[in-house]
This record gives structure tokens, C-alpha cells and sequence, in this order.
């Protein structure tokens, strides 16, 4: 379980097509601190850290991510020296600062729009319809595994409002209208509709 809040801004060193997809990302972490099977949040997917060290280049962490997370994710888009935004698993005792966010991906969403509004920057979004029904005005979604409130809902787009600090400390910064982003909708929302289903 994750939170949303973005701990580190990695890179992506290098992408090695095996039987499934192998990363190398650069990270501010403390490999030794990380443990083999460890889950890390990598623009709002839980991967599997596979390997970590040190070398001149500074710390990193190997992962390994599935055709199908490929296919159903935004990593599709990932090239080398690209940022990600980074967030350990949650633990005992931890601040939850954002939401709770499980890390496993629903679908993928479109930046279609960007404006400023005072020091803030909008950020509008076509999202698959089959996910629009998920996504309330104040409710969460987590987008490239940043905690982010929503501001205005559509039939299928959405907006919010990023501060400057959150794109500081994030990958946000260097977004870009026609970037996919990874979107997962809140974990609350998703049990209130089946059991809506249900009624």
C-alpha cells in the first residue's frame, strides 16, 4: 500500500527486453535499505525491486515489469533518462498524507489540456469512460502515483490543480499536453460502485 506522496524523483538508466521488460532506476534511496521483493511504487505502479546496489553513477534498483503491465500501463511510454516519480511501501506507524493507493494501475489518461491559474497549473484529462464514473469533484485519483484532488468532472475528463511545490518534487514539472499518465481511481469509489451493482 502506497499513499501518493512522491519520496524521490528517479531515472530510468537503462530498459533490457528479457522474457518480461528489466528497469534500472536511479534513485536517492539507500539500497541498502532496500530488500530484495520490496514493493516500490514507480509513477503509481507497485513493482518488485529484483536487484539494488551502487555504482559511480550513484544507487539503483532492478525491477521487472510484465507484457501485460507494459500494455495496460503508460510505462509503454518509458525511455532512458526519463524521470519517474518514487514512493516506498507504506508502513506501520507512517503519515498518511495523501490517500490510500494500492499501486495496481486501472488505465491510462491523457493530458489534454494545461493552464495556469495564479501559481497553480490545471490539468485536464481524457480518461477511458469505462473509469470517468469513478472520478468525483473532490474526490482522489492517484495519476503517475501522485495523491491528487479532483476539481472538475466530465463525461470522460477530469481536472486538477497542481501547486508549485508538487511540481518541484515531482515529474509533474515536465509534463506535457499528449502525455499518458498512469491513472488509478480511488479505492473507495471502486467498492461503493459494485456494491452499487449489487443493489
Amino acid at each position: 500500500m502506497f499513499t501518493g506522496i512522491i519520496t524521490d524523483v528517479g531515472t530510468i538508466r537503462t530498459l533490457e527486453r528479457r522474457g518480461d521488460l528489466r528497469a534500472r532506476i536511479g534513485t536517492a534511496y539507500d539500497p541498502e535499505g532496500i530488500d530484495l521483493g520490496a514493493s516500490i511504487a514507480c509513477d503509481g505502479c507497485c513493482l518488485t525491486v529484483v536487484d539494488r546496489g551502487r555504482d559511480d553513477q550513484g544507487a539503483w534498483f532492478d525491477v521487472d515489469i510484465s507484457a501485460e503491465s507494459v500494455s495496460k500501463t503508460a510505462i509503454s511510454d518509458w525511455a532512458e533518462g526519463r524521470g519517474v516519480n518514487l514512493e516506498r511501501a507504506l508502513k506501520v506507524g507512517d503519515e498518511l498524507g495523501g490517500h490510500i493507493v494500492s499501486g495496481h494501475v486501472d488505465g491510462v489518461a491523457h493530458i489534454t489540456a494545461m493552464q495556469d491559474e495564479g501559481d497553480s497549473t490545471r490539468y485536464t484529462f481524457e480518461v477511458p469512460e469505462a473509469l470517468a464514473r469513478f472520478i468525483a469533484p473532490k474526490g482522489s485519483v492517484a495519476l503517475d502515483g501522485t495523491s491528487l484532488t479532483v476539481n472538475e468532472v466530465g463525461r470522460t475528463h477530469f481536472g486538477v490543480n497542481l501547486i508549485p511545490h508538487t511540481k518541484t518534487v515531482t515529474t509533474w514539472g515536465a509534463a506535457k499536453v499528449g502525455d499518458k499518465v498512469n491513472l488509478e481511481i480511488d479505492t473507495l469509489a471502486r467498492y461503493v460502485a459494485r456494491l452499487q451493482d449489487w443493489a
